[in-house]
């Protein structure tokens, strides 16, 4: 396989992560240049798209298909006029899956095989799973030998590093992959480098795993959102976006843009890898064909080459506000009209007060933009029905200013919160509180949740955009809390939250108390039972089994107050410190775990 050539392949984050493919013609160098990046790359497309749809598929499974898609790509660059070549890549890959011996039925979905078109894509989508416990831990490798491997046998070592991390990742975007792909090898060439090669791998790994991270977390939100909620919510995502970013669009070129990339994000929610990677670079080059008319920051990173690029954008600045720009839009309350004007088209007049609105405000996060214009689009239903509708919608900055400053209060909340607790204190908070909302979901992803909870305020807390930084984060966690699929299901008080109203799902889990159909197990299920593998952890695992810990006991317990659940983790702790010192560290966790457990009966 070729040189991984993917610099630019990911295209924005808070901008273009919530854009997609556009319709229209393109230059055709920009066409040809992708495909022959897809031609290369047909290898490491195809086990993203392997992985991520059959998670529990081995690594030497995922290597035949792989032989099978290069022998297609071979065959039909050399006779495009085979009646197969005419076939979508994704089609193609599903159908050569389908016929692999043995494996439908081994890895059960044999019923999506029996499908076809849309109803079998569909069907490979709702096979992905989030929770991804029941992989086993992911393989790590001493330093010395991964550099080894890599020099051994660079193709083998990242055709399985891409394995791994897409299986585990089942909603992240192929485009992501492929830059987190070429990230990675960048890392492993400078780290074997290295002497402390140990050092080197810890302290790159980690920026590159919150990248990562970040990126998911963000994908499968805006994706939950369009399965949950259909193109429109996606829409008026786009809209704040884009207008936040570059508000010296006018509305018409955004409506333009919105047009490219609203209406095709399915590729990429869906995992079709080939129509994911076409779209992102049309996307770029439309952008990039009106950029005078756009932004003045991407001058330079539209003179890049198409695999530059996209990394360029990303990292651009918002654009400056207008000079020329008032503070407010008169239009939307203070016209006489505005009632006749909605009418008149009440999907353009909503997504150009939108557009105004975020445009002039990039101190606010996107989902505020969506809580403004949704409270916005409720207070025109009811003017628009009195006798004297001006009157009444005249006063609508006083509404917009009254639900900014209840988003705006729950955030100072979480923040002081965070000042006065720390970290540790902070996350137990939120893993008492996750666990009691939603028992039903695994212990990783709770944990994964609680930490995901204490990363957005210690990000943000201290920072001048406080706000939008914490309310875009938060509303982040909360989307891994949702899922993708609109047929997930936790409890009926979370599904609510969940499926009611995208934009004010923060304010509805506000308000949430314990879930009351939960029905405890009858049984600890040996969450008291201890064993020395807790002395031979290092901090952070045995952080992370003390966090397993209270998790479980929430879920075994959730009647016990905060307090006497805090109190009972304090008594592990101290468990494990006494048991380590011991001479016999078995016998005295052998003594000690019934202890704690008649202390959880009696708390």
């Amino acid at each position: 396989m070729k040189q991984l050539k993917l610099t630019g392949f990911l295209f924005f984050f808070f901008l273009t992560e919530s854009l997609t493919l556009p319709t229209k013609p393109q230059d055709v160098d920009d066409v040809s240049i992708t495909q022959k990046f897809i031609e290369d790359n047909i290898g490491y497309i195809t086990i993203i798209a392997f992985a991520q749809y059959i998670q529990e598929a081995s690594f030497e499974e995922v290597e035949m298909l792989v032989k099978a898609m290069t022998e297609y790509r071979d065959k039909c660059l050399a006779d495009m006029t085979l009646p197969e070549c005419s076939k979508l890549a994704n089609d193609v890959l599903l159908e050569n899956i389908c016929t692999m011996e043995g494996l439908p039925q081994k890895h059960n979905f044999s019923h999506c095989c029996h499908k076809a078109d849309f109803e079998r894509k569909h069907c490979f989508l709702h096979n992905k799973k989030a929770d991804v416990g029941f992989l086993p831990p992911l393989p790590t490798l001493d330093p010395e030998e991964k550099c080894q491997t890599y020099k051994n046998n660079r193709e083998s070592f990242l055709n399985n590093y891409i394995y791994e991390v897409s299986r585990r990742n089942p909603f992240v975007f192929a485009p992501t992959l492929l830059t987190a792909a070429a990230r990675f090898e960048e890392m492993t060439k400078t780290c074997c480098e290295e002497q402390e090669k140990a050092n080197c791998f810890r302290t790159k790994a980690e920026t590159f795993i919150q990248y990562l991270k970040a990126l998911s977390s963000y994908q499968k939100n805006v994706c939950g959102a369009l399965m949950k909620f259909g193109p429109q919510i996606l829409k008026s995502i786009n809209i704040a976006v884009l207008s936040q970013k570059f508000p010296k669009i006018e509305f018409k070129e955004l409506i333009s843009l919105l047009e490219d990339v609203s209406s095709k994000y399915d590729g990429c929610c869906e995992g079709d890898v080939v129509q994911c990677i076409h779209g992102r670079s049309k996307v770029m080059s439309h952008i990039c064909s009106k950029q005078d008319s756009i932004s003045s920051k991407i001058k330079e990173c539209c003179e890049k080459k198409i695999p530059e690029r996209g990394e360029c954008i990303i990292y651009s600045n918002k654009d400056d506000r207008p000079n020329n720009l008032p503070l407010r839009e008169a239009k939307f309350t203070e016209s006489e009209n505005v009632c006749e004007e909605r009418d008149a088209d009440q999907e353009n007049f909503m997504a150009e007060f939108l557009y105004q609105y975020s445009r002039r405000h990039p101190e606010l996060s996107t989902p505020e933009l969506l809580r403004i214009a949704g409270v916005y689009e409720d207070l025109l239903r009811e003017c628009c029905n009195m006798k004297n509708p001006p009157d009444c919608y005249r006063h609508a900055e006083n509404k917009f200013n009254e639900t900014t400053e209840k988003s705006l209060k729950i955030v100072q909340r979480e923040c002081e919160h965070f000042q006065i607790s720390g970290k540790d204190d902070l996350k137990y908070h939120y893993l008492i509180n996750l666990t009691k909302l939603a028992p039903q979901l695994s212990t990783e992803e709770l944990t994964f949740l609680g930490k995901e909870m204490v990363t957005a305020l210690t990000t943000c807390c201290t920072l001048s955009e406080e706000f939008a930084c914490v309310d875009n984060l938060v509303d982040l966690v909360l989307g891994e809390l949702c899922g993708i699929n609109e047929n997930r299901s936790i409890n009926p008080a979370v599904d609510h939250c969940c499926k009611t109203n995208f934009a004010f799902r923060r304010s509805c889990f506000e308000g949430l108390e314990a879930d009351k159909t939960y029905v405890p197990p009858s049984t600890s299920q040996g969450l008291f039972t201890f064993h020395t593998d807790l002395c031979q952890a290092h901090n952070e695992e045995l952080q992370r089994k003390k966090d397993r810990f209270l998790v479980n006991l929430v879920k075994l317990k959730p009647e016990l107050t905060r307090v006497e659940l805090q109190s009972l983790l304090v008594n592990f702790t101290n468990v494990v410190k006494k048991c380590c010192q011991a001479q016999g560290p078995e016998a005295c966790f052998k003594e000690e775990g019934p202890k704690l457990s008649a202390k959880s009966q009696v708390a």
